[in-house]
């Protein structure tokens, strides 16, 4: 199997729950709100409404705001970058395994300008040989073919395998799966369902990283 580890993003690399908070604590002062719509804000995106287009609208009306629900949201998309952090650890081990060998890549969902603007912002587009957008590429995990453009660009092929990080068990773990590749998913405290069957399970990247090396020494 060649050296390949391909890693998912947002609460894989970053910590995009911790960014979240901030940028809802943020959002509530902006519109002098309370911090009990600091917590549903929160609720509503970790346990109601992920995706940023009908989050907004609700958000719109809860609070009865007088900006629009796609100006939120582009407002959303150019804060966020700024407020994501990639450990100093991490930056570190992804380079420590490309040093030994390893081909490392980012493939990610979400918009353009967000992820690529997390990317760039945090650093992590230099520490990696290559990366596939889902809002550049216009398919999304758990599609093979998102896979495999992040493979093409670190100069390898999924035909030859390779593993796959992340912390979603249907777009990193099935995803993977189908694309070829060993997975380690990281447990963020949700159970996946008996379909979900990671080569690894572990708490945090750093423990998938320490798993890469041991296999490539």
């Amino acid at each position: 199997m060649q050296r390949l580890a391909l890693f998912d993003l947002d609460n894989t690399l970053i910590d995009l729950d911790a960014a979240f908070l901030l940028w809802a604590e943020e959002f509530a002062e902006e519109h002098r709100l309370s911090r009990k719509a600091v917590d549903y804000l929160v609720k509503l995106d970790r346990n109601g409404l992920p995706h940023r287009e009908p989050f907004f609208t609700k958000v719109r009306e809860r609070f009865k705001l007088s900006a629009s629900a796609a100006d939120m949201w582009a407002a959303y998309r150019r804060r966020m970058p700024h407020l994501v952090e990639c450990r100093p650890e991490v930056m570190a081990a992804l380079a420590g395994l490309r040093t030994s060998g390893w081909r490392v890549g980012i493939v990610t969902n979400g918009t353009a300008d967000n992820q690529l603007g997390k990317l760039q912002r945090t650093g992590l587009v230099d520490v990696v040989d290559g990366y596939a957008l889902s809002g550049i590429e216009g398919i999304r995990k758990p599609d093979v073919g998102l896979f495999e453009i992040a493979a093409n660009r670190c100069g390898a092929s999924l035909a030859d395998g390779g593993w796959m990080v992340g912390d979603h068990p249907v777009a990193d773990i099935n995803g993977g799966h189908a694309a070829g590749l060993n997975t380690i998913w990281i447990d963020r405290g949700t159970r996946p369902d008996h379909e979900h069957s990671p080569d690894h399970v572990v708490t945090d990247v750093m423990c998938a990283t320490d798993i890469l090396h041991d296999i490539g020494e």
